[in-house]
C-alpha cells in the first residue's frame, strides 16, 4: 500500500521566502502523516506568473541546483517519493523550460519537460520534445505530466500502455467562469483520465492570487474508476491524502468480460497525427 499527499499550498512569485516555507511544511506535514509518495504543484517554488523570459531565465535551476538540492534533502531524510515542478534552465536558449522533477528518497530519477504550453507559457517557456516518462521508484510505477498535459487523452493513454500505475500531476489550474455549483472541468478531465485508463491519478493545484490571477485550487486523486479519493480541494491551503495498492492498476478488467486496454478496436480507428 502507498499513501501519497497532494500539497496544494500558496505560491507567490514576489514572495519567494514564504513560498518556500510553505512547500517545505507541506511536505514535512506530509510525511509525518505517513506519506510516502508527496506531490506538489506546478512550479513550485518560483512561482508563475513571469513578466518576462528574463525573469524566467533568472529563476531557473537545474534538477541540481540549490533549491532542487534542499528538497532533495528532504525527499532523503523523510524517505519519501517527492514530485514537483520548476522552471529549468535551457543549457541551449534563451528560454527556460517548465519541468517536473522526481526525486525517490534523494535521487532524481526523472526530469520532465512539459510538452503542452498553455496560453502565455508559449512566450516565456521552450516546449518539451520527449514524451512523458514512466519510472519504476520505490513506491511503483510513476508517470509525470504538467498541468495542460492532462487534457490530452492520448498522453494518459500513452504512459498507461507504458505501464504507469499513477500518474502525478503538478499543476497551476486557472481560475474560470463556470456554473453555480459545478466542479472545474479540469477536475472531470482527470476523473475521466483515470476512468479510462484504469490508473490513479494525482493532481496537486497550487491556491493564492498571483499578480492579479487567482487558481482554482481544485487538487484531486482518483482512483482507477475516476471517483475521488480525496478532493476536489476548494482553492484553500490543504494537502489531500489517500491510501491504496497501486498494483490495483495493473489489473484493466472492467466487470467479467470486458478490460480497459485490451477491448480497444485499434483496426478500426486511426489516431489523427
Amino acid at each position: 500500500m502507498s499513501t501519497l499527499a497532494a500539497c496544494q499550498v500558496t505560491i507567490d512569485i514576489d514572495d519567494p521566502d514564504a513560498t518556500w516555507q510553505a512547500v517545505t511544511k507541506a511536505v514535512n506535514e506530509a510525511a509525518k502523516s505517513s506519506a510516502d509518495i508527496v506531490v506538489l504543484p506546478e512550479l513550485a517554488w518560483t512561482g508563475y506568473v513571469f513578466g518576462s523570459i528574463a525573469e524566467a531565465a533568472d529563476r531557473a535551476e537545474d534538477a541540481n541546483g540549490p533549491n532542487a538540492r534542499r528538497l532533495r534533502r528532504l525527499s532523503a531524510e523523510l524517505g519519501i517519493v517527492l514530485i514537483f515542478g520548476f522552471v529549468e534552465r535551457n543549457p541551449d536558449g534563451q528560454r527556460p523550460y517548465n519541468s517536473a522533477v522526481l526525486i525517490d528518497r534523494g535521487e532524481v530519477l526523472a526530469v520532465y519537460r512539459k510538452t503542452h504550453l498553455w496560453d502565455r507559457e508559449k512566450l516565456i517557456f521552450e516546449a518539451g520534445s520527449e514524451p512523458a516518462p514512466v519510472i519504476t521508484t520505490s513506491a511503483g510505477r510513476i508517470a509525470l505530466m504538467i498541468c495542460y498535459d492532462l487534457e490530452f487523452p492520448e498522453m494518459a493513454r500513452d504512459v498507461a500502455l507504458r505501464g504507469a500505475q499513477l500518474i502525478a500531476v503538478p499543476s497551476n489550474w486557472p481560475a474560470g467562469p463556470k456554473p453555480p455549483g459545478e466542479r472545474p472541468v479540469e477536475v472531470a478531465k482527470a476523473q475521466a483520465g483515470a476512468a479510462v485508463n484504469r490508473v490513479f491519478i494525482a493532481v496537486a493545484d497550487r491556491c493564492g492570487v498571483e499578480r492579479g490571477i487567482d487558481w482554482f485550487g481544485g487538487s484531486v486523486i482518483c482512483d482507477v474508476t475516476g471517483y475521488p479519493l480525496a478532493g476536489p480541494a476548494d482553492g484553500q491551503p490543504t494537502t489531500l491524502m489517500a491510501t491504496f495498492d497501486l498494483a490495483h492498476a495493473d489489473d484493466k478488467r472492467v466487470g467479467p468480460h470486458n478490460d480497459a486496454l485490451a477491448d480497444r478496436r485499434t483496426d478500426l480507428w486511426k489516431v489523427a497525427g
